[in-house]
């Protein structure tokens, strides 16, 4: 009991680097998910991959694991420049033990406030600012987290219900030509979404839908 007394003593100098490691360590992983899907790229993309199985139809296909897979990978390959910078002005130096946490925290949030900032409309961040009584900031490091984080949430909503949009347009027309012509035919009994089916698959393979998809969520940041 001592020893492991010993060694979260935080006053003897060969235990304090080791502490505020495994400190941050939790930290992280208890909110990493709330961090990851409310101030990252994520909610936007795995919002949008979701749009296109639906507007396809294909139940399942592709597995939630996929998309959830690919929506992290790419949220990694978006926020490189963020995270890089995060770990060059906040943990390099914490670990180093130049910075103590308290300022490390706020050197992490910054690279994350450029990054929310860029992406969130005003009339969001209005809204909350202005119900928490908050002065309105003058720059973007004064903004406070509580305001910033549920703004660029709703603002990545609504973005990622516009390209959705765009994306079921091509489908449902398709939906209702196999359905016009069914009626016209009398095979009422039919569903159209079973004929439409293999239609919009062989349109989405054709114009090679997943680069597409892929490449239009990353020139959107």
């Amino acid at each position: 009991m001592n020893e492991f007394m010993e060694f979260f003593n935080t006053s003897a100098p060969e235990n304090v680097s080791t502490s505020v490691k495994l400190l941050l360590l939790l930290t992280v992983l208890s909110i990493g998910p709330g961090i990851l899907m409310l101030m990252t790229s994520f909610t936007r993309i795995i919002v949008v991959l979701s749009f296109v199985r639906t507007s396809l139809g294909t139940q399942q296909m592709p597995p939630n694991q996929v998309l959830i897979g690919l929506a992290l990978f790419l949220t990694f390959f978006v926020m490189a420049p963020t995270f890089s910078e995060v770990n060059e002005q906040a943990l390099t130096p914490l670990f180093n033990e130049e910075i103590n946490l308290e300022e490390a925290y706020t050197r992490a949030a910054i690279p994350f406030k450029e990054f929310m900032s860029v992406h969130t409309r005003q009339k969001d961040l209005e809204l909350f600012l202005n119900y928490s009584g908050a002065d309105r900031p003058e720059t973007i490091q004064d903004i406070p987290l509580t305001a910033l984080v549920p703004a660029f949430a709703i603002s990545e909503l609504k973005t990622a219900f516009q390209i959705g949009f765009m994306i079921f347009i091509p489908f449902l027309v398709i939906d209702m030509v196999v359905a016009s012509i069914l009626m016209s035919m009398g095979m009422m009994m039919l569903p159209p979404v079973m004929i439409s089916l293999p239609f919009k698959i062989l349109l989405f393979v054709l114009v090679d839908g997943w680069y597409l998809i892929v490449k239009s969520l990353l020139q959107t940041f």
